[in-house]
């Protein structure tokens, strides 16, 4: 009897997780102590951020913002990890003041090591 309720419990168990829709990943977020350099795109659509092991990201921003390549940006984070998230952050253009917003991060180049950004 207790292998037929077991049994029964595990395919039940087993047709839920089936059905279930897979938690969707959080965010990819650079840690901003280890970008080594940032390179904003002639066309004013991506950003690439060069980090210390070796690894490069490309972030698409959500729109076009050219002031960047020219006058540099600035951004602050608000976390305790001091990172910047795809979706989440807002960069400010220096002179222009114009507000731009990160998309979604690449990954382009692979770590050295084996560091990958955190989620």
């Amino acid at each position: 009897m207790t292998k037929v309720i077991s049994g029964a419990a595990m395919l039940a168990a087993m047709m839920l997780t089936a059905t279930m829709p897979a938690f969707a990943e959080g965010p990819i977020c650079l840690s901003t102590r280890d970008i080594k350099d940032t390179d904003a795109q002639k066309d004013g659509t991506t950003i690439l951020y060069t980090m210390r092991d070796g690894s490069v990201w490309r972030n698409d921003l959500k729109g076009r913002c050219p002031d960047m390549r020219w006058n540099g940006f600035g951004y602050s984070t608000a976390n305790p990890q001091a990172s910047i998230c795809e979706n989440e952050q807002t960069l400010v253009v220096f002179r222009s003041g114009e507000i731009c917003n990160l998309g979604k991060f690449t990954q382009i180049t692979p770590p050295r090591m084996n560091q990958p950004a955190t989620r």
